[in-house]
């Protein structure tokens, strides 16, 4: 059974941090790329990060230089480093995997980043 089980969502001030994790189960991970999406009350769901097989990796503008993805193959995981973290990245965050043919989806976990 493929799960992709998200947590390190919470409530945070503007300029704090939060780490989120995304644990695989049932895919071979070490052949996925790994994605961060999130989606905002009332707006698409948009693509924040992504690292691919050969660690490369990508970021929507609105998060370079404050947010840091990466994975351990070992531990089946994917994570995402959220620094500087401002009102407008309040949102539900997703994790994705993604192999050629086929998408898998976590349930999302909660950032709310509000005083």
């Amino acid at each position: 059974q493929v799960r992709l089980v998200e947590s390190g969502g919470d409530l945070v001030q503007p300029g704090g941090s939060l780490r989120l994790s995304c644990v695989a189960f049932g895919i071979n991970f070490k052949i996925a790329t790994m994605n961060w999406y999130r989606q905002a009350p009332g707006k698409q769901r948009e693509l924040v990060a992504a690292v691919t097989t050969d660690d490369n990796t990508n970021y929507v503008d609105s998060v370079k230089g404050r947010f840091t993805i990466s994975r351990d193959n070992v531990k089946r995981t994917v994570y995402l480093q959220m620094n500087s973290l401002k009102p407008e990245d309040t949102a539900v965050y997703y994790c994705n995997a993604s192999f050629t043919r086929l998408n898998y989806w976590g349930q999302g976990t909660q950032v709310t980043v509000s005083s």
